[in-house]
Parts: C-alpha cells; sequence; structure tokens
C-alpha cells in the first residue's frame, strides 16, 4: 500500500480512497490540484495497485491495517476526513466502525456497500475476472461483444461514460501491473468482509453523495448502516458527481470539511 501527498502539510489532512480496479491517478486525478489549495491530500493506492508495489491485493482487512498504521505514524492518528469512491466508500465505513483513527468527517461517494457470502462472492468475483482483466490490462475486451458495447459507449456524446473509464485510470495510464489475484481478492474481499450496521462512533460525522438514478434501495442501505448520515441527494448516476463535475465536487468536499467545520467549531 502506497500513500501519494500533495500539498502543504500544515493544512488538515483529507485522505482520497479509490474505487474497484482503480488507479488513484485515473481516479482522484481531476480533483487533487484543487483539493490541495486548502488539503494535505493523502490519495491511497491500494497494495497491487500502484506500479511501484510488487505484492498483491489480500483483503479489506489487510489495507484498513496498513492505512491505519500509516495514519498513526504520519499524521499522530488524525485527519480531518476521508472520501471514498465506490469501493472506497467501504473503506470510509469501515474506518468509522473500527473508529482506530481519528476522523472528522466521513464521505461516501455513491457506494453500493454490497455484502454477500463467501461462496457468491468467489463466484462473482471469478466472473470479473474473467471480463475485465484484459481491458484493464490492453485497454480492449476479449469479448467481441463487450468490446463493441464499450465502443459505442465511448462514441456516445454523454460525457458519463468516457468520465467512468478515466476514474479507473485505463484511458491514460499503463495499469498491466494489477495482478488477477489483486483484482479478484479486491471484488470478492469487499462482499464478505461484514459492515456493522448504525455506525456511529460518537466522533465522526458521515456524508453520502446519493446519485438517485442509482436506485432508492441504496438510500435505504446507507441508512441502514449509519446511524445519522448527511445524505446530499443528486440526480445522477453512480460517481457521475466526481467524474463529470470534478469542480462542483472540490467545492461541495471544501464546504463539508472546511467551511461548515469553521462554523462548528466557532459555535
Amino acid at each position: 500500500m502506497k500513500i501519494h501527498e500533495f500539498g502543504d502539510k500544515s493544512n488538515p489532512v483529507i485522505l482520497l480512497l479509490p474505487g474497484t480496479m482503480c488507479y488513484w491517478k485515473g481516479n482522484f486525478g481531476g480533483v487533487i490540484d484543487e483539493l490541495s489549495k486548502d488539503f494535505l491530500v493523502a490519495a491511497v493506492a491500494y497494495t497491487g495497485f500502484d506500479e511501484t508495489d510488487t505484492e498483491s491485493y489480500t483483503s479489506v482487512t489487510d489495507e484498513l491495517n496498513r492505512i491505519e498504521h500509516y495514519v498513526a505514524e504520519h499524521y499522530g492518528g488524525t485527519i480531518r476526513a476521508a472520501y471514498g469512491c465506490s469501493l472506497g466508500g467501504t473503506f470510509v465505513a469501515q474506518l468509522a466502525a473500527r473508529n482506530h483513527i481519528h476522523m472528522k468527517y466521513g464521505i461516501i461517494g455513491s457506494s453500493d456497500l454490497d455484502q454477500a457470502g463467501d461462496f457468491k462472492a468467489g463466484l462473482m468475483a471469478s466472473l470479473m475476472v474473467k471480463v475485465t482483466y484484459n481491458f484493464i490490462h490492453t485497454g480492449h475486451y476479449k469479448s467481441k461483444l463487450m468490446q463493441k458495447r464499450y465502443e459505442t459507449q465511448m462514441a456516445d456524446p454523454d460525457p458519463y461514460n468516457r468520465a467512468f473509464v478515466a476514474i479507473t485510470g485505463r484511458d491514460k495510464y499503463d495499469m498491466s501491473f494489477i495482478t488477477k489475484e489483486s483484482l479478484k481478492n479486491q471484488f470478492k474481499s469487499d462482499l464478505t468482509t461484514p459492515l456493522p450496521e448504525q455506525i456511529d462512533n460518537g466522533e465522526t460525522e458521515i456524508h453520502v453523495f446519493y446519485a438517485k438514478k442509482m436506485g432508492e434501495k441504496y438510500l435505504e442501505r446507507y441508512r441502514r448502516y449509519f446511524k445519522a448520515p448527511v445524505i446530499h441527494e443528486m440526480d445522477m448516476r453512480h460517481e457521475e458527481f466526481l467524474g463529470v463535475y470534478p469542480k462542483e465536487w472540490c467545492a461541495l468536499v471544501k464546504q463539508i470539511c472546511l467551511w461548515y467545520s469553521a462554523l462548528q467549531e466557532a459555535g
């Protein structure tokens, strides 16, 4: 696991946690410069998902231990906020539930927070690797049908499709260092790592960027897993806010973590 830092070390720390199969540069490349004006940005590259890393990803729990250790060693165990993109939202939720570090704000980015049993998760992970591994390595799907669908989506003027690929990093970066083992373990362990319900550590305020077009079941899920989440409802698709509207995304993150925080401290 690597953490890449940007900005003044005297600024409050914001931890950025990528999504499934995502390279941190692609996932957060559109917002790091703006965030680093006000934060010390700590962008996480999960084990096996950084070109300098020789190990493969094992589990959510192992990554949580590494992240918490890094925060304790480098930031005195305290950060202002953490934002989790998709899979990263699971990490934000787990960090809040474990409460091993001090985190004032946890922001969930339209994550699905899916859970599944070991057998089902294993089957889903194997299928996911079979479908996506070649694309992650070469930018092309083995399946002619999948490749044709992908080309059709990329030709669509809707910016969402291209933005979604950009978030993974596949459009700009060589991601051939990512192994099948890392992909499979990342997907499976996300589904099988238990997530407590009604998370409330008495310290971390949870904000959710709820993408309405994902469906109301996700809103119900957020309210099940968090005791008192602040819901930011948006008429958007999964991670559309981050991918298509990075300027507006940065403004809301700053509003939550800086301006709102200052008002709270002022009483």
